[in-house]
């Protein structure tokens, strides 16, 4: 298993960016239950990828393995640009119960520059200021994160990302739970961060938001059903055949 990172050469104008990440007869699990079984395909860079399929089909673990928080059990995944991704999990796998406000909550996304258990700069600082603005969290700065609706929670989650300033942000169902203007406030989050020169992945179930991405990527049990654009992929018979019973 090898996971690599490759700074990523510069392209004359008009040539096809590489990917930003590709992977190769990718597999992850656990011992004795394999999650994803030889996984070939690639997320195209300054794009929207979303992956697709069923409870269970192995979305949440490749979020994992491209996070690198989860290590492959077999196969390489190679990485063209030079910093960290950022990870924003489901708003679920951050506990309630954390004593942590929201402010607190965005600022670990520079842990990474700075280390847990140094003071911020005054550019760490006006990072956060400013991820907070463009998320619309400002007036819920001391708020705990127990005391926040699933929306504003969710916001926050994604502000610690964006914090990260990495060029790779992958969302765990980003858009669960929101209402209509909350999905439409995140959908349109995500055009703006492609054109500021973000990679986005997100898992979602929702169809509206996976037709309006860039390419597509569809899991079923574990396997790569497919990779292409939603107007080709997202047919009502794949669909169908996806979320068919194994």
């Amino acid at each position: 298993m090898t996971i690599m990172f490759n700074k990523t050469p510069s392209s004359a104008a008009g040539d096809r960016l590489p990917p930003r990440v590709r992977f190769t007869g990718l597999s992850a699990g656990h011992p004795g239950r394999p999650v994803l079984e030889q996984l070939d395909g690639e997320i195209p860079a300054l794009a929207v990828t979303a992956l697709i399929g069923p409870n269970g089909s192995g979305k949440s673990t490749l979020l994992g393995v491209l996070a690198g928080v989860i290590r492959p059990t077999a196969g390489e995944v190679r990485h063209s640009g030079t910093r960290p991704p950022a990870f924003v999990p489901q708003r679920g796998a951050v506990g309630d119960t954390l004593p942590l406000t929201v402010r607190q909550t965005v600022e670990m996304g520079r842990w990474g520059e700075r280390g847990p258990w140094r003071r911020l700069t005054r550019r760490d600082r006006t990072v956060v200021d400013e991820v907070m603005e463009r998320l619309g969290i400002t007036a819920l700065a001391a708020r705990q994160l127990g005391e926040l609706s699933g929306g504003q929670r969710q916001r926050t989650l994604m502000a610690q990302g964006l914090a990260q300033e990495s060029d790779l942000l992958l969302l765990d169902e980003p858009a669960t739970g929101l209402d209509p203007e909350g999905r439409e406030r995140t959908a349109a989050l995500l055009t703006e961060l492609v054109a500021d020169g973000v990679t986005l992945v997100h898992a979602t179930h929702d169809m509206d938001a996976a037709r309006a991405a860039d390419t597509c990527l569809l899991l079923r049990d574990g396997r790569l059903a497919g990779q292409g654009p939603p107007d080709r992929l997202l047919t009502p018979t794949a669909l169908a055949h996806l979320w068919q019973p194994v």
